[in-house]
């Protein structure tokens, strides 16, 4: 237990996470130990909706596994069946509805189980806060009440997993706190799901079953955002990749260029990075590649779009950068790499410090070379092949 990831968190987060989990806890006991015992038309609701969602649960984490792909937290699923519990079965049945994630998370074998835990406390919470604004003993179906449970469901669980997330990582990006923007709309559509779902089983339990098809295309969708980000991010630096770079950097300097601001590109080429991976070892070399990658987003400015080209290089655009500006940038990220210390290993498994990484900057502007970006990139090139035929370490202009 002492090695667990959740005791490595920071302070503020660990005691958040804790009495997330603690409060969570305790209000499930108070759920069982006041709740009379369901009766046998609950039962046989509870039982169809738990059918169809362990259908879906199981034969989605099949296929996800099954085409060797990493999926990510199937929270809309959850949301659909648990909003039909919400207004169809007894408080006390709700408890056992809740043990759907418990399934994903063994089916799924997460690697860092207080994660799991504290997402599904969160959940736990934002389910019977929502059950009591629709009523807690006999859940109405007044349509502006739906609307509410519906609201407190989705907005009370982010809110909980966002402080979470924001304790643990003060710096993280709005984004990695609040979620994809498409994750709303999926949130709408799962609760949506969940209110027809009711419905149908509240009129003939069996009809639960053609909800499968539904729900599972709804937990496919819930992944689109990490499909997504697999295609566009470089997988050993998180940068964006060539293609995505590429078609980012088209779409800035096009808004650029309409406004007559300028631009710049940085093309970036690590000084003897071959050497790094044929004497200390390709992991060494890994390690030197994702240290650079932070390094860039910590040196670069919030606007400015950072990617890896391939190898050892790396590009980064500067929309609304004069020469100057470009210059500035170009120079702070140079210095912030010779001053790197990255911790590796070598072929042998033994631990080293690499302080001596350097890097070669090409820098192109708009001011001389337009708004077409195999134009910025092909002046970027030559400058580039410049600093290193001149030593290395440095930064030429084109």
């Amino acid at each position: 237990m002492g090695d667990w990831s959740l005791w490595k968190l920071r302070p503020p987060a660990l005691v958040y996470v804790l009495a997330v989990q603690s409060v969570a806890l305790i209000v499930v006991t108070l759920v069982i130990a006041t709740t009379s015992p369901p009766s046998m038309g609950a039962l046989r609701l509870f039982a169809m909706i738990a059918i169809t969602a362990g259908v879906v649960i199981v034969a989605t984490s099949l296929s996800i596994h099954l085409r060797k792909e990493i999926r990510r937290n199937p929270w809309t699923l959850h949301i659909a069946y648990l909003a039909a519990g919400i207004l169809t079965l007894p408080p006390n049945m709700l408890v056992l509805l809740l043990l759907g994630p418990a399934l994903h998370g063994v089916l799924d074998n997460r690697p860092e189980l207080y994660r799991w835990m504290f997402t599904t406390a969160a959940t736990t919470l934002a389910v019977f806060a929502a059950r009591w604004v629709i009523g807690w003993q006999h859940p109405s179906w007044n349509p502006v009440l739906l609307v509410l449970s519906a609201t407190v469901l989705l907005l009370a669980r982010a809110f909980v997993i966002a402080v979470g997330l924001r304790l643990r990582s003060p710096d993280a990006s709005r984004r990695g706190v609040l979620g994809e923007p498409i994750d709303v709309l999926l949130g709408i559509v799962a609760a949506s799901l969940g209110g027809l779902l009711a419905m149908a089983v509240d009129a003939y339990p069996a009809s639960a079953l053609l909800a499968v098809p539904p729900l599972a295309l709804l937990d496919l969708a819930g992944q689109l955002p990490q499909w997504r980000r697999s295609a566009q991010r470089d997988g050993k630096t998180g940068l964006a990749n060539a293609m995505h770079w590429e078609r980012r950097a088209r779409a800035e300097l096009v808004r650029v260029g309409n406004r007559g601001h300028p631009a710049a590109v940085l093309l970036l080429d690590l000084d003897h990075f071959k050497r790094v991976n044929d004497e200390i070892g390709h992991l060494a070399g890994d390690a030197v590649l994702a240290a650079v990658a932070l390094m860039l987003r910590g040196s670069v400015r919030k606007e400015d779009v950072v990617g890896r080209f391939g190898g050892e290089e790396f590009v980064v655009l500067l929309p609304g950068a004069d020469t100057e500006v470009a210059r500035a940038v170009a120079q702070r990220v140079r210095a912030a790499t010779a001053s790197l210390s990255v911790p590796a290993q070598d072929v042998h498994g033994r631990p080293c410090e690499l302080d001596d990484v350097t890097v070669s900057i090409g820098v192109a502007t708009s001011v001389r070379f337009g708004y077409e970006l195999p134009d910025l990139l092909v002046a970027a090139d030559a400058a580039l092949l410049a600093a290193k035929s001149g030593g290395r370490n440095a930064v030429t202009m084109a």
